[in-house]
């Protein structure tokens, strides 16, 4: 297949011309004010409302959007209906949108879970999976990389203080001969290279069609994660809201690079914009308003993850 048709590396392009900066629709009925939720008949509308809105405004700052499902699953049958309108929303933008699924399984029921939301109602260009029943949970994902284009980002390192539970777990000298890695390995170290694995497959002509989730929640790891794996391409959590700084996400943004997922501080920007005092306090803000602040917030943050890359490659010099 020819690269310029995998997903993945039309992921990669895009972020190189836009910048690196991930629009997280991660919208909950909560993260709009009482004012605007109340115009809607429902939640689900509102929130799908606030959505395309928010397509509209961050579009030119993003490199791509993601699109966690769990917020829509909570709205029930009408949330489910604004999250395929959501993603069929960024699609027709023209800009790539990642499903934050985590899908990981078994045999048929993988199957089922790539063919939902690789085709159909739920399609999107990427989605996130979950290794940790083992990596033959991966081949169904893999099926539509190969007939598709489609791409996945796969869990290596999270944002969560308990990724340490299991996915810094040291490996036995058996298990880490097993999964092919070195000795004093741990866990994440062996779907890192399951990872590799699957790219060599798919040769050296371009960035890999699967990636990894990679948060910048912690610098210990940072440097290391991205020269281990210099040709995976990450979508890296924990940017901003969750605490994790621009300078551990410019780290991870080297080599085959990445996309810095941004949420709350784009959804909720309105509650600190300074040029919404007065709406704020008087209760007339309108959906534009709301919507042109996570546009502004959109900038900034693609703003200070680009300077920080820049004094990144200037400490290099």
């Amino acid at each position: 297949m020819n690269t310029t048709n995998r997903a993945m590396a039309r992921l990669q392009a895009s972020c190189a011309d836009k910048g690196p900066l991930c629009v997280g629709l991660d919208t909950d009925p909560t993260h709009l004010p009482p004012e605007v939720l109340k115009k809607y008949p429902s939640p689900a509308d509102a929130v799908l409302a606030y959505n395309l809105a928010l397509i509209g405004t961050t579009a030119p700052h993003a490199g791509c959007f993601k699109v966690q499902i769990a917020y829509y699953e909570a709205l029930g049958i009408a949330g489910l209906s604004a999250y395929s309108a959501t993603l069929k929303a960024v699609r027709a933008a023209g800009v790539p949108v990642i499903a934050d699924v985590k899908r990981g399984d078994i045999a048929d029921t993988a199957k089922a879970y790539a063919r939902a939301h690789f085709s159909g109602d739920f399609e999107a260009d990427i989605i996130t999976v979950n290794p940790y029943m083992g990596f033959d949970t991966l081949e169904p994902f893999l099926e539509f990389v190969e007939s598709a284009g489609k791409g996945a980002f796969v869990l290596l390192r999270t944002s969560n203080p308990g990724m340490k539970d299991v996915e810094w777990l040291p490996l036995s000298d058996e298990g880490a001969a097993a999964a092919g890695v070195g000795a004093g390995s741990r866990v994440l170290d062996a779907v890192g290279a399951a990872l590799s694995r699957i790219g060599e497959r798919f040769g050296s002509d371009g960035v890999a069609p699967f990636g990894a989730v990679v948060g910048c929640t912690e610098e210990e790891d940072a440097r290391a994660l991205r020269d281990r794996y210099p040709n995976l391409f990450f979508l890296i959590p924990g940017y901003g809201a969750q605490g994790g700084a621009a300078r551990i996400a410019a780290t991870l943004l080297d080599r085959a690079g990445g996309t810095v997922n941004s949420s709350r501080g784009i959804l909720t920007a309105w509650k600190k914009d300074p040029s919404l005092a007065a709406a704020r306090d008087a209760g007339t803000l309108t959906l534009a308003d709301i919507a042109a602040a996570g546009g502004r917030a959109a900038l900034e943050a693609k703003n200070d993850l680009l300077g920080a890359k820049a004094l990144l490659a200037g400490d290099r010099r």
